[in-house]
């Protein structure tokens, strides 16, 4: 019996386990010693070399504090290239400093003014 290949889905599982493990702040070692594996093991999961199976799903989810359906989260999103979701977007290294950079603002009115610069930035690429 031939083992299944990651698929699509399978990719996006691992890319979500991937945001969500950095927005724990949780390495990719801590991770894999909760779960009793090696970090290499957890990185072919993000990257989806690797499918992970359902039981490990269910305690990566629990070592996240996340429901297990966040795993699946894009997966009912039409695959256009042209729109990266949100999740997307987090798995790169500067939108997730961004974000996390942006969440310690305390102030709505330097928030807004972010908002405002990164937009007009945008707008001219």
């Amino acid at each position: 019996m031939s083992r299944r290949r990651p698929d699509a889905v399978d990719k996006l599982v691992g890319r979500n386990i991937r945001v969500l493990r950095l927005a724990k702040e949780l390495s990719q070692t801590e991770l894999a010693d909760g779960l009793g594996i090696t970090f290499q093991q957890v990185q072919k999961y993000e990257k989806g070399t690797n499918r992970v199976g359902s039981g490990r799903l269910l305690k990566i989810s629990a070592i996240l504090g996340v429901k297990i359906t966040d795993f699946f989260e894009g997966t009912d999103q039409p695959h256009d290239t042209a729109q990266r979701s949100v999740f997307d977007q987090l798995a790169q290294p500067e939108p997730f400093r961004l974000v996390q950079a942006f969440s310690r603002i305390d102030r709505p009115n330097i928030r807004r003014t972010l908002v405002r610069l990164i937009e007009q930035i945008a707008a001219k690429q």
